[in-house]
């Protein structure tokens, strides 16, 4: 088993163990410290699988900036204790019973069925996920769609700009 397997699979128990803490925390706090782990085995889960790029956004973005909204959030709806909530077997019950004993079928079908061969990723994916890579193919077959985004990202700063300045002068 190469080094990369072994990472990839302490990663993914790692993910699914803190996604499963996400799940079942009942202080939001502490919910939301089990995503920000999440994400960062998910960002290891990229720079597994060669996609470097990737992982950087998943933490920059995710772990960084929608958790920190997440948190102030959190802090500004000033959570307390909450009363324990008692519930009868209901059909959200039932369905989520369902839909977790169809994913222990799909698990063990994955880990028990038989072996495809497939374990190597291909040659293009080492050039695929990286920032080269990616800068190569927007700047090249996307550059008009992405000079259009960027467009249209400009008016939106300089109208909210406008807008702002219009509501500070009238005050």
């Amino acid at each position: 088993m190469s080094t990369t397997v072994i990472l990839f699979t302490i990663l993914s128990i790692g993910a699914i163990a803190s996604g499963i803490s996400l799940v079942t925390r009942r202080n939001p706090v502490s919910a939301a410290m089990s995503l920000i782990v999440h994400f960062f085995m998910l960002a290891g889960l990229y720079l597994t699988l060669q996609a470097q790029f990737v992982a950087i956004i998943q933490i920059l973005v995710y772990a960084g900036a929608i958790m920190v909204l997440v948190i102030f959030v959190i802090m500004l709806l000033n959570l307390g204790k909450e009363e324990n909530l008692t519930e009868k077997f209901s059909m959200r019950t039932t369905l989520a019973l369902a839909l977790g004993g169809l994913f222990v079928v799909q698990f063990l079908t994955a880990f028990l069925g038989k072996k495809t061969g497939m374990n190597a990723l291909p040659e293009k994916s080492m050039s695929i996920g990286t920032t080269e890579g990616i800068g190569n193919v927007l700047f090249t077959q996307y550059l008009f769609p992405f000079e259009a985004i960027s467009l249209l990202l400009l008016a939106a700063i300089v109208g909210s700009i406008l807008l702002a300045k219009r509501k500070h002068e009238a005050s």
